[in-house]
């Protein structure tokens, strides 16, 4: 029980890694807000957790991550309802990958507002709590792609170059309120958008992984529990690769 009694937000946690960190938080004694995107994928990750655990203190909510007031009136419920806010996970996401020439301005935007700027609408109100209760942790979701980028579709490493910068500047700025700010860098992960790649596609990918094998949500899930827990309590300012060593 590595986070008995603690508080969780975790968005984007109704599927793939963000479902998975939320479980392991929940299997761990911790309560557990989850945001996700639509009321009704809310819903079925909350049916589940429960039909796994009844016990399992889970809640969901849908705020829209791109609009700060919504996002802060939803942090703002969670500190008035348990009285404090111990882990802030960012993993909700979205990833492009159009060549450069092909690329909509408009969905760099939106790469940009939810990778980015939606983590900063929800770090903001979080540190409120966090700083007046005299800890807290922040964990963002960043990528392989951001230490060595990727062949197409900039706007994805872009915002994840920007999601470790973000990382490494607030562990400097937040560690005197003893606020730890972490990133987590996954690989190729066994998310549905991988599962449902043809195996032609896979075994090449998997060749290049030094472990030979493609992640599973759990492993990331496991990194992101070490750094939530009082295990990781001197690691501050680190992204963390859970890739297998896959890099380029």
């Amino acid at each position: 029980m590595m986070l008995a009694g603690k508080v969780a937000v975790v968005t984007g946690g109704t599927r793939g890694i963000g479902y998975a960190i939320v479980k392991k938080y929940l299997e761990n004694g911790a309560k557990v807000v989850l945001f996700g995107s639509r009321e009704e994928s809310v819903n079925k990750a909350l049916a589940s957790l429960k039909a796994e655990n009844p016990n399992w203190e889970v809640e969901g909510a849908y705020p829209d991550l791109t609009d700060p007031k919504a996002v802060a009136e939803e942090i703002e419920k969670v500190g008035e309802k348990f009285g404090r806010l111990d882990i802030l996970v960012n993993n909700a996401g979205i990833s492009q990958s159009e060549k450069l020439e092909n690329y909509d301005p408009e969905d760099f935007a939106k790469i940009m507002d939810l990778n980015v700027k939606a983590l900063f609408n929800a770090i903001q109100p979080a540190v409120k709590i966090m700083r007046a209760q005299g800890s807290g942790c922040i964990l963002n979701t960043s990528s392989m792609v951001s230490i060595s980028g990727q062949p197409s579709g900039v706007g994805y490493p872009t915002s994840k170059f920007a999601v470790n910068g973000m990382t490494l500047s607030l562990a400097r700025e937040l560690g005197p309120s003893n606020i730890r700010v972490n990133a987590v860098a996954p690989g190729i992960t066994r998310t549905d958008m991988v599962a449902a790649l043809p195996e032609k596609m896979i075994q090449p990918l998997i060749a290049a992984i030094p472990l030979r094998r493609v992640g599973e949500p759990e492993d990331v899930a496991n990194a992101f529990l070490f750094l939530a827990s009082d295990m990781a309590s001197y690691v501050t300012g680190e992204v963390l690769s859970v890739d297998g060593a896959a890099r380029s």
